[in-house]
């Protein structure tokens, strides 16, 4: 069974973390909480990179929770000002927070993952596969089996494509 680590189980291993990641020296700390120069040196080497990636994602998460409480906050915003210039006839106003709002609604999507906005390409329809695909065929007339076996493989691949929602 391994080891607890020492400085994992003190009861101040935050402010020891805190102290060892702002550059504390080994011996330092060890004296200062009763460890001993070895568990320090060792912690330091064996547990410290894990912890600073674990902060670094919480603070990313942090980051990114942030940025979408702004963005609801703004488009809670923009809502009311469309209800505002809906009461006064300002037309050109209630235009212009209803493309906000749109734009908000959109920009959550992508924060939340729900719209994907990256390009699909069809090949199968693209014009230079289907000339390519022509020539391999016709290339492989001499060899009929091979032709026959290559046009299974390309349709039977489109099929598959299909079937997957991709084509």
């Amino acid at each position: 069974m391994p080891r607890t680590c020492t400085v994992c189980s003190h009861d101040l291993s935050h402010v020891i973390n805190t102290e060892l990641v702002r550059g504390g020296g080994n011996r330092r700390i060890a004296a200062q909480y009763g460890l001993s120069e070895t568990s320090v040196r060792r912690h330091r080497a064996d547990h410290i990179p894990e912890l600073l990636v674990k902060a670094t994602e919480a603070l990313e998460v942090a980051h990114a929770d942030d940025l979408l409480s702004e963005v609801r906050d703004l488009q809670r915003r923009t809502y009311a000002v469309l209800e505002a210039t809906e009461q006064t006839r300002e037309h050109r106003t209630a235009l212009a927070a209803i493309k906000e709002a749109r734009s908000n609604l959109e920009l959550l999507a992508r924060l939340l993952g729900e719209l994907d906005s990256r390009l699909v390409v069809n090949l199968s329809v693209h014009p230079e596969w289907i000339e390519l695909r022509a020539l391999i065929v016709g290339a492989l007339a001499p060899h009929p089996d091979a032709r026959d076996a290559v046009v299974e493989a390309i349709r039977s691949q489109g099929q598959e494509l299909t079937n997957n929602g991709h084509g």
